[in-house]
Order: structure tokens, then sequence, then C-alpha cells
């Protein structure tokens, strides 16, 4: 009997694979493959152009002298190999950042040798991860990262500044708490926006600090037209940097908070019936723009303003990147410093604050190095709800009948009663006409104003509603004055 007969084309790529790969599913049940000794994990039925798991086959048999098979035998083995997968340990995979064991976290460089960066307690170091504990999953925009220089003494953070046109030292402080929050696998970081004047340098700005995670090859795009093809752009990369924003939908506004957050999309998956894809995703987001126009009380708690001015000294495009490529390494090096010894500062986390997780990171980038990022911080939430306020004719209505209330007086009437007084505080003595978008129905105010909670809460309104006997009710209450501080007797 022929070889070829004893062992079939099939067999013997199933042979080869397991020898050469290790093959494990995702809780969503794709199965990868990876190759020994290696981090970086694929999926085997993907055909993106990074490269597919099949082409690694293809090109392993033929290098290793046991020839070119046709695609009907590769279509048998994978099949066999994906049923025999199916039924192993489940392991997640990870794009730029993940956890690691014993409290560390991990950043990809994005090199083919595997060669990342274990963030540890006490320092970190640059190694290729145990396949076990890190899987990397790589795609087109996972750019490569340079090996980050040691014994920087701060240096880089001093460059970076530099080379970004930051209009104060509180906004300084705030970029370097995004990017630190951006080594944080599980921490959920606030939105930056670049705002300034004409040639303030936003779209420059933007891409140094995207760059100084995604690599050389890291850069700004435009918000895609629909949720999917945004959602897309997020599940295949780590930084989501959006371009030249100059009006945000309900929708993109809606989709960008759950970017910040995290959420979970639910589709039909392809050529089937009954099976869903489920695609989760929790990504820092950076976005940069002259003005967006009216921003939501939602997104705004969610959002870093970062204003940038415009330099006095204009320079190349081509110098000033190679001035930040060779910088680059350097950078990395002095952030890596700086985020080992935030993360080991004791610091009390803010409990007033939506974003707790950032503000304790501030709060501890504060006890590490005294720049007041915390404070910082507070500053440009209150400066987001007085854009959120002059953005919104409601809201301004509502501060005005507030401030004819007693402080610590509640007033309390229906949402139909509350639309009708007002519609009429804002219509004045001389009836100037609603303004398109105001509230139609008490329950499209009683919507409007929960959304508008923590916005006039944090200028003194408070909002609150319930139930008694007669039906459901709003309270509009004015928060007491707090007391004035005591004075010294004077001798």
């Amino acid at each position: 009997m022929a070889d070829d007969e004893k062992n079939p084309a099939r067999e013997v790529i199933t042979d080869y694979a397991q020898s050469h790969f290790r093959y494990f599913r995702t809780a969503d049940g794709t199965v990868y493959a990876q190759r020994n000794g290696h981090p970086v994990a694929r999926p085997i039925r993907s055909q993106g152009t990074t490269g597919s798991h099949r082409q690694e086959l293809m090109v392993g048999l033929y290098r290793d002298g046991l020839g070119v098979f046709n695609g009907t035998a590769l279509k048998e083995a994978l099949d066999l190999i994906e049923a025999l997968a199916l039924t192993e340990d489940v392991q997640p995979v990870y794009i730029r950042v993940a956890p690691g064991f014993d409290g560390a976290t991990w950043l990809d460089l994005g090199r083919s040798d595997g060669q990342s960066v274990r963030i540890h307690p006490t320092g970190w170091d640059i190694t290729v991860p145990d396949p076990r504990e890190v899987c990397w999953r790589r795609t087109q925009l996972t750019g490569e990262l340079p090996l980050p220089a040691r014994d920087t003494d701060g240096k880089g953070i001093d460059l970076l500044l530099r080379l970004c046109n930051f209009a104060t030292a509180e906004t300084e402080c705030l970029a370097i708490a995004w990017l630190i929050g951006c080594l944080g696998p599980s921490v959920p970081v606030p939105a930056p926006f670049l705002t300034g004047p004409q040639g303030a340098g936003k779209s420059t700005g933007g891409r140094m600090l995207v760059r100084v995670i995604e690599g050389m090859s890291g850069d700004l795009r435009r918000a895609p037209k629909d949720e999917e093809n945004l959602i897309a752009a997020v599940a295949a990369g780590w930084v989501t940097a959006l371009d030249n924003l100059s009006h945000m939908t309900p929708d993109l506004s809606d989709a960008m908070c759950c970017i910040v957050t995290g959420a979970e999309n639910v589709k039909r998956a392809l050529f089937t019936d009954g099976d869903v894809f489920r695609a989760r995703y929790r990504r820092p987001l950076l976005l940069t723009g002259i003005d967006v126009g009216v921003i939501r009380p939602d997104l705004a708690e969610r959002l870093l303003p970062l204003r940038l001015e415009r330099p006095r000294v204009r320079r190349t495009e081509a110098e000033l990147w190679q001035e930040y490529a060779e910088a680059l390494p350097v950078v990395l090096g002095s952030l890596l410093d700086l985020t080992v010894k935030v993360r080991a500062a004791e610091a009390e986390t803010p409990t007033d604050l939506r974003m707790a997780d950032f503000a304790h990171l501030c709060a501890q980038l504060d006890a590490a190095t005294g720049l007041g990022a915390l404070a910082a911080y507070r500053a440009s939430l209150d400066d987001l709800n007085d854009d959120v306020i002059e953005g919104d004719l409601l809201a301004q209505t509502v501060l005005r009948h507030a401030a004819e209330l007693e402080p610590g007086a509640g007033q309390r009437m229906t949402s139909t009663e509350w639309l009708h007084c007002l519609s009429r505080l804002y219509a004045g003595e001389d009836f100037r006409p609603l303004p398109k978008g105001w509230p139609t129905t008490g329950k499209v105010l009683s919507d409007r104003l929960k959304r508008l909670q923590p916005t006039l809460a944090a200028r003194g309104v408070l909002i609150d509603s319930g139930r008694t006997k007669e039906g459901r009710y709003i309270e509009m209450t004015r928060s007491p004055a707090p007391p004035a501080p005591e004075q010294e007797p004077a001798f």
C-alpha cells in the first residue's frame, strides 16, 4: 500500500498542526491557533490581511519538506482541529494591553519576536510572555512600538509635553494621567477632547498622544457614518482616535459613552439563521475638534477637555515627526517608570465623581508627583457642565426658576405642570416662541430632566421624582448655601 494511502493528507496536516501549534477557544467560541512559544494568536478561520492560520500551515508544511497540499485537505484538517479545540479550556485574547499574573499588566510592543512589556508592582521588564498567561491578537491597527529606554529620569515626559502645545500645566497633567490610564486593561478612562483655536495643532497633538501607545503607524480617523462600522474599528484596535469632529449626533454620543465605559454588541452571525456574534468592547477614546456643538450631559461626564494653543514657531512635518520618532523610546520608558510609581502610591478614591477609577488614578498621580491632577480633573468637569448648560435652553430656564427658590426649599409639581411653568418662564412677557427641541409633553420633560440631573446638581439644583396617591411628581430643590467660615475674634 502506498504511503499517501496510509497517511491521508488531512492526517499529515493535522499531526503537523498539533505538534507546532496550540489551539484554544475564547468565551464566544472562536478558535485560535498559537505557535508554540509565541504569544500571538490567530483565529483559524480568519482570512485577514495580517496573515491567516491557513497560510501559516501552508508555509510551515512546505518549508519543513512535507509538501504542498490542496484546499480540500486543508479544509478537512482545519474542520477537525476546530472541533477538537472546542473541548479545550477557554482563554481570552487581548489587543495591545492585557492583565497578567500576580497583579502585573502587559503591553504588546507589536514586534514579530513577541517581546512585550510586563509592568509589575516593583518595575517593568521586556520579555516574551508565557502563551498561557497572555495571548495577543493583532490586526492591521496594531502598530510596532520601539523598545522603551531605561533610566530616563523622567526626561521623556518633558520631551512629549514640549512637542505638544498644551495651554496650561493643568492640561498637561491630565494628558499624562490619561496615558497612564491607557496602560491599564481594567480602568475606564474619560475621552480626551483636544480643542483650541484653528492652527493650534489639535490633530498633531492627538497623533502624538495616540502614538505613545499605538506606535508610529497610529493615526486619527474620521468618525464612521454608522455605529456598526464604529464598533468594528473600535474592536480592532486599542486607542480609537476621531479627528476634526464638528457635530455630534445623539447616536454617536451614545456610542461614545459605550466605548468609554464598556458595552456589548450582539448581531446575527454571517451565513447562519440562529447563531449570534458577540462583540464586547471598552477602549480608550480620543477626540479632536474646534467645536462639536451641544454636548449631552452623559457624554460630558466621560470627556476630558485638553486645550491647546497656537505655537509661536512653526516647524515642518518631517522635522517634527523625526524628532518625535527619536524621542518615542525615551517617552515610553518615562511613561512606564511613572506608571509603576503611580500604581504604588496610596490615595483615597473620590466618591463624588462618576469616573471613579480615573479620579483615583489622578489622586495616585498627585500622591506620587504632586501635580494636582485631581483638582484639574474637577475643574475640567465644571467647565464641561458650563458647556452643557450654555447649549441647553431648558437647563438655563430651570436654573432661572431655581434661583427664585429659597435655599433648602423645594417645589413639587407634576411633569405637565412643570412643563407649563418652565414654558411660561422661557416665553416671558413678550411671548417669544419656544425653541426647536423644547419638550412638548410632560413625559418628554421628565426624561430631559433625568438626563440633566448631574449637570443641575453641580449647580446646586436637585431634581427628584416620586409618586403619591394623587400621582407622580417632580420635585425641584435648591441646595442650601454652605455655611460661612467662622471668623477668629479680633483682639
